[in-house]
């Protein structure tokens, strides 16, 4: 962060700081109401994960009191932490990152779901994590669309290609300690789906609908931000993951 700049809500009043949160998730919400209403859907069915990277743990209780219920970190560094001044509250905890495989045991300490899961390493570290922590980690698969192209072998943010989705899922049903959840995406940079969040959360609603013929209990879609959460409601999508639309723009970490 930029020297003599801080990031939103930082030493703020807590009084302005909770009416600017308020304002700010009421305009989530809107937006979440006539999503469904246009795809038909209860809104009910799609629940908000509010990403809380960066942001410090006094804006987490605020936007507790403000009924968030579910919220997501992707640095195990700063999630632990919080969620240990936060233990007082109802909360759910995702972590929606890229998870290096030595660093399972930390976020299983804290976490209900790892929206991250993508290769049989980190299973088997995450499944010996919730051994020894006497927990069960609920698991979604994350889905690298764009590897369902001809020739694309990696993808900058993570994720199992398409063809794989199967033999990684059979592997978190087998674990013990683990359970799968089901599915979660980035709407992709590259490839066929850049630039078409709508399109790429279809293809995921249809990898879901796959993955829960096997495993019916497999429900959870996870796609969406703040930026296509429309898109992502439309596909069926149960979970949004929403950052700066509730809590404002980061500043950039450095």
């Amino acid at each position: 962060m930029a020297e003599g700049t801080r990031a939103p809500g930082a030493d703020a009043d807590p009084g302005e700081r909770a009416a600017e949160l308020a304002a700010n998730l009421a305009r989530v919400e809107e937006r979440l109401n006539a999503a469904c209403a246009a795809a038909g859907r209860a809104r009910e069915e799609v629940t908000l994960v509010v990403v809380t990277k960066t942001y410090p743990a006094s804006d987490v209780r605020l936007l507790a009191d403000l009924g968030v219920r579910h919220v997501a970190e992707n640095r195990h560094q700063e999630a632990g932490p919080k969620a240990e001044a936060l233990a007082d509250l109802p909360l759910v905890w995702h972590f929606v990152g890229q998870l290096q495989t030595n660093k399972a045991r930390a976020v299983a300490g804290f976490c209900d779901y790892v929206h991250s899961v993508d290769r049989l390493r980190l299973v088997d570290a995450l499944a010996s994590a919730a051994r020894q922590r006497g927990r069960e980690l609920r698991c979604l698969l994350q889905v690298a669309l764009d590897k369902e192209d001809a020739g694309a072998e990696s993808s900058a943010r993570g994720g199992v290609a398409p063809a794989d989705v199967d033999a990684l899922a059979a592997a978190v049903t087998a674990a013990p300690g683990l359970s799968l959840a089901g599915v979660m995406t980035v709407a992709p940079l590259t490839g066929r789906y850049a630039g078409r969040p709508a399109a790429a959360f279809e293809r995921l609603g249809e990898i879901s609908s796959g993955l829960r013929r096997n495993d019916p209990a497999a429900t959870m879609v996870s796609a969406g931000m703040s930026s296509d959460l429309e898109e992502a409601v439309a596909a069926g999508a149960t979970h949004v993951r929403v950052g700066t639309a509730v809590l404002g723009v980061r500043p950039r970490l450095g």
